[in-house]
């Protein structure tokens, strides 16, 4: 970039149209997310659609700082900044996940279970327009299974084995072939032996390399390709494993949480329009009174909410059952997914039970 940039960020929103006037320029814009940009906007990227809404890095400014002549030229570095109906995430967080993501960060979500981080990761993909690789870190036994595990080969008579590469591994060899970005999301990253994690560290830090089994080589991690991985801390997830502090220090840790009751209803009313808005309002209640009762100390999935609206959406219970059908949807849908039977009050399914039925009588 040249010259001082007088305060423009280097990355803001803007408004693409057809460039009036004939010239170099394909692309003109006029303003900075609302307002109206010291000069003129120009770009060629064949990335921008206009009259769509998207996220520009400016690559050059010609002409003096404070002066309105002259241009800003910039290059299309995303579609606007992801947001939409069907999720909700804290400004504060899709701010500080924007700012690690340009300066290429690997990221870590930290968050209890169903509160919305596998759905972020793949919005941060489809916002930046970058191909999402979905890989689930709970199979990984060894450091190599990362990149290929060892399977039975077809021929059973010879008893050998071959390696099978994985997503990640297609993904890294596509990478160094081509332009295209790549988002490689790793879900549930402490499900896997700490000493199996060792097999992606190198590839976080300034090493940018991993071991590949397929050929005995260690492969670069290509410059197109980012990380961000998934975890569930707390002592109520069973088959966990801590992250020890070397490998948190590989990563940006960002923390994420449900959303605020009024956020969730929305989205439940969003989703299931004919669930009236009084009764996903109850199940929201119930939900976050489980999800804050500080006895309890347990978390609930928004998959459990979902699964409420859904079967209350349904005409066999909108028409069919007889009085109010979210006690009994709730015996299922909420305290079924903890251990023991909603009737035995010194189970944690019980104690749930009972929370959830306090919360509908108050």
């Amino acid at each position: 970039m040249t010259n001082d940039n007088a305060g423009l960020p280097g990355i803001f929103t803007t408004v693409f149209h057809l460039n009036p006037k004939q010239g170099p320029w394909r692309f003109r814009a006029k303003n900075i997310g609302n307002r109206r940009a010291p000069k003129v906007i120009l770009s060629n990227d064949q990335a921008i659609v206009p009259g769509s809404p998207c996220r520009v890095r400016v690559t050059r400014i010609k002409g003096r700082p404070r002066s309105s002549r002259g241009y800003i030229e910039v290059r299309h570095f995303s579609e606007a900044r992801f947001g939409g109906d069907d999720f909700f995430f804290p400004e504060a967080l899709l701010r500080k996940l924007e700012v690690l993501l340009e300066n290429r960060m690997s990221i870590l979500l930290d968050g209890p279970q169903g509160s919305g981080k596998t759905v972020l990761a793949r919005k941060v993909a489809e916002s930046l327009g970058v191909r999402f690789i979905f890989f689930n870190c709970s199979a990984v036994y060894d450091p190599t299974d990362f990149l290929a595990s060892l399977q039975p080969a077809e021929d059973q008579s010879k008893r050998t084995f071959t390696w099978v590469e994985t997503d990640i591994l297609r993904a890294l060899t596509e990478a160094a072939e081509s332009n295209e970005r790549f988002l490689i999301f790793l879900d549930e990253f402490n499900r896997c032996r700490e000493m199996a994690r060792n097999g992606v560290m190198s590839a976080l830090d300034a090493t940018r390399k991993m071991f590949n089994p397929v050929n005995g080589e260690f492969i670069p991690i290509p410059e197109n390709v980012q990380w961000i991985a998934a975890i569930n801390n707390g002592a109520q997830f069973t088959g966990t494993t801590a992250v020890d502090p070397a490998q948190l220090d590989r990563f940006a840790p960002l923390k994420v949480d449900y959303p605020p009751p009024e956020a969730e209803a929305r989205l439940l009313s969003r989703t299931y329009p004919d669930v009236p808005l009084r009764e996903i309002r109850r199940v929201v209640k119930v939900a976050e009174a489980i999800r804050t009762d500080r006895d309890l100390d347990l978390d609930l999935s928004m998959r459990a909410t979902q699964e409420a609206c859904l079967l209350l959406s349904h005409p066999i219970y909108r028409h069919e059952f007889p009085g109010d059908p979210l006690p009994e949807i709730l015996k299922d849908s909420f305290c079924a997914r903890y251990q023991g039977r909603w009737d035995d009050p010194g189970s944690d399914a019980g104690m749930v039970w009972l929370r959830a039925n306090r919360t509908l009588e108050g």
